[in-house]
């Protein structure tokens, strides 16, 4: 499941995740950051991940649809907060694969300095 979340950052898609993901989860989070995008040349991902438990394979094929369509490159930075170890290490691979984008990983209790890290990439940055 996903829920969106708000971290009073203009141009950021913020979402907890827990559980598995569904197609229209999928969708329907993509079609956010799609409209995200249609106002800010670039967005960037908060992302906490509570518990994972896999994708549905049509959300799988939905996510594949988008970066075929839009792709990663307006995605200007992404913080990950989780304590799975696994999804960190993962989170390491993604940050060297997408080198255009900067991806780092937090752990759960830290959500001021994931928003901070985010913050460099609003807009029009007030710090």
């Amino acid at each position: 499941m996903l829920k969106v979340l708000d971290v009073d950052i203009v141009n950021t898609l913020a979402l907890r995740v827990s559980g598995s993901i569904t197609e229209s989860d999928v969708s329907k989070a993509l079609e956010m950051a799609k409209q995200l995008g249609k106002q800010y040349e670039n967005i960037t991902i908060y992302e906490v991940i509570e518990s994972f438990e896999g994708f549905e394979f049509s959300a799988i094929i939905e996510k594949f649809k988008y970066l075929a369509d839009v792709g990663v490159s307006n995605i200007s930075a992404a913080a990950i907060l989780t304590d799975k170890r696994w999804l960190q290490k993962i989170v390491r691979v993604e940050d060297k694969i997408f080198r255009n984008m900067d991806i780092r990983c937090f752990s759960l209790d830290q959500r001021e300095e994931a928003i901070q890290f985010l913050k460099h990439y609003a807009p029009e940055n007030t710090d």
